[in-house]
């Protein structure tokens, strides 16, 4: 089982996305992909910043959004729940963190899931199993890795 980061989401919008991402999305089953609420919020932010901006492309996004993310997802966003806030802030006592980052984190920890994300760096603290789309899938050791197997 998988989550989803904000950027893998976004990356698989674009038109040329990323050749290795694309391939790693299409080899996994839809059931095993996950969003978390935060990753709601933070594509949220994001349109209503770009309607403001720009009413066109912004009418672009929020059709994406709907029915694209949001309709594609459906009982698969997770939210942050009691456990997860929870775990969250064991995270934040050793680490401060981006609160963004920590819950999708806590998130995976709670579910027992691998976050998916480019940004490994920002998760690497945490314990939690991650994995790098961007890297290709033919060298395995680098994109895959948990910092509790080391």
């Amino acid at each position: 089982m998988f989550l989803l980061d904000t950027n893998v989401v976004s990356e698989l919008r674009k038109r040329n996305a990323d050749t290795n991402v694309v391939r790693w999305s299409r080899d996994h089953m839809a059931s095993s992909l996950f969003i978390s609420a935060i990753t709601v919020l933070e594509l949220e932010t994001g349109v209503l910043r770009i309607e403001r901006r720009d009413p066109t492309q912004g009418a672009a996004l929020r059709l994406w959004l709907e029915h694209n993310v949001l309709k594609a997802f459906a009982g698969r966003i997770l939210a942050v729940d009691t456990h997860v806030a929870r775990r969250c802030a064991q995270l934040h006592v050793s680490d401060p963190r981006s609160e963004c980052d920590a819950l999708i984190a806590a998130t995976a920890l709670v579910h027992g899931m691998t976050v998916v994300t480019r940004n490994t760096g920002d998760f690497q603290s945490c314990g939690v199993a991650l994995l790098n789309p961007w890297v290709s899938q033919l060298n395995e050791d680098s994109a895959r890795y948990s910092i509790n197997a080391r």
